[in-house]
């Protein structure tokens, strides 16, 4: 088929909503069902306020990543393109590999298999290798051909996908577990910060720099070629998924909220989950979260395999499926490596990253703003990075090499230190860019 520029197609309402449904999948891993949950357990009866912290980090991060990449078409690179070769090629290599095959990708394997499968089956080692050895083979099947993936996540599993959720989403409001409990710990003072730093660290902005390669991908095997509407359906994907994910959210904090009575004991998000659908579903119950999460992490991970195979295909003129087969096998050797090393390695690793690229999206989708890119650009980033890596040797366990003046700066504590430095740069600069700009136009006028 003839797919240059002039011959461009246009989505149907169907390819779009496909389109969208694609992206909400690509997103919504476990992380993005388990923190909601664990996050309305605390908040009690101020679930609303932790829950509209939550969405404004949770999904309003991720839309603002998919609409920066819209408007450069699509691809990391060309966000990272006033950070100069070099360094824009070090960070794109690390988000991808972060949220790749290092850590995130082998991750969805082994948290689909404690949630989906030991409650029936038990925990072992070889009961992983099972596992993982059959998920990553159908990861891999559903990756290969990338040509493929909105048919395949956009209009087969998806609405599987969506009517779990709908499931335990109608479930959470018309057969709560019990009342709305009171606010525990911190969220009796702070539950609108709470929900924020929660959604913050579901680290789907991260994610979003990876799939808005795969969503123009996606976009150009259908024979979408015009830049202006890759951009335009990229955005509305964004859209779509926000709106799901913001659904699916709000439920699971009004679910948290009223599981007091059962789940008071419970450590995290997933045990919450748990106890709820036995419950209300009895065994069966089980068996719906097993659906929800390993559909929930099997898309994510086919969205990531995609997005690290077409960048490192490209980068290193290795035809895809080879890279993508590599990438396969590492996850699956390191997904076997079990949860608590992988979250105790990637932990680290992705509070130093993740700084970044918040940055970098706001960055580019404040461009107008000064006239020199690469001095703003620059500056920011150099300085977040500097942040970042404070942040990331605290969680890393290494406070002690974190000097006390990092310690004292707002938001330290939620390793969010980089935040003010970084908003402080970002203006100053903004505002020498411009003087400069003035004082070097006055000569030419006169």
């Amino acid at each position: 088929m003839n797919t240059s520029p002039a011959t461009s197609v246009n989505f149907s309402r169907r390819d779009v909503f496909a389109l969208g449904f694609m992206t909400f999948a690509l997103f919504l891993g476990a992380g993005n069902i388990i923190f909601p949950a664990e996050s309305g357990l605390q908040a009690g009866d101020s679930v609303w306020r932790a829950a509209i912290g939550f969405l404004l980090t949770g999904v309003g991060l991720p839309l603002l990543t998919v609409v920066a990449l819209a408007r450069v078409g699509g691809g990391l690179t060309a966000l990272t393109q006033p950070l100069g070769k070099a360094a824009g090629t070090v960070l794109a290599v690390a988000v991808y590999l972060a949220i790749g095959p290092f850590f995130a990708t082998p991750r969805t394997a082994v948290v689909s298999y404690e949630i989906g499968v030991v409650p029936f089956f038990g925990n072992s080692d070889s009961g992983l290798l099972i596992y993982s050895t059959a998920y990553f083979a159908l990861v891999l099947y559903l990756s290969i051909t990338p040509n493929k993936i909105i048919d395949r996540i956009g209009t087969l599993i998806t609405p599987v996908l969506l009517l779990a959720l709908a499931i335990l989403g109608g479930a959470a409001f018309l057969k709560p577990a019990g009342s709305v409990g009171e606010a525990l710990a911190l969220y009796q003072q702070e539950a609108f910060l709470q929900g924020f730093l929660h959604g913050y660290l579901t680290m789907d902005a991260l994610g979003a720099l990876a799939f808005g390669v795969v969503i123009a991908s996606a976009l150009r095997s259908k024979g979408v070629q015009a830049e202006r509407l890759i951009t335009r359906y990229s955005i509305y994907a964004g859209l779509i998924a926000a709106v799901g994910l913001s659904a699916v959210y709000l439920s699971l904090f009004y679910l948290g909220a009223t599981s007091q009575g059962i789940a008071s004991e419970a450590q995290n998000g997933g045990q919450v989950l748990a106890l709820y659908v036995q419950h209300v579903f009895g065994p069966v119950g089980n068996l719906l979260l097993a659906v929800v999460i390993g559909l929930a992490c099997l898309t994510t991970a086919v969205g990531l395999l995609v997005a690290c195979g077409e960048f490192f295909s490209e980068r290193m003129n290795i035809a895809y499926k080879y890279v993508v087969i590599f990438f396969v096998l590492f996850s699956w050797v390191v997904s076997n490596q079990g949860l608590d090393q992988l979250i105790k390695v990637s932990i680290p690793v992705l509070t130093g990253l993740y700084p970044l690229a918040i940055v970098l999206v706001v960055l580019s989708l404040l461009d107008r703003c000064w006239r020199s890119s690469q001095l703003v650009f620059r500056g920011t980033m150099l300085v977040t990075l500097v942040f970042g890596v404070m942040d990331g040797l605290a969680a890393a366990g290494f406070s002690a090499w974190v000097p006390e003046l990092f310690n004292r700066l707002p938001l330290a504590e939620q390793q969010m230190g980089w935040l003010v430095p970084a908003i402080v740069v970002m203006l100053s600069l903004a505002v020498f860019d411009r003087y400069r700009s003035n004082h070097h136009a006055l000569p030419e006028q006169q």
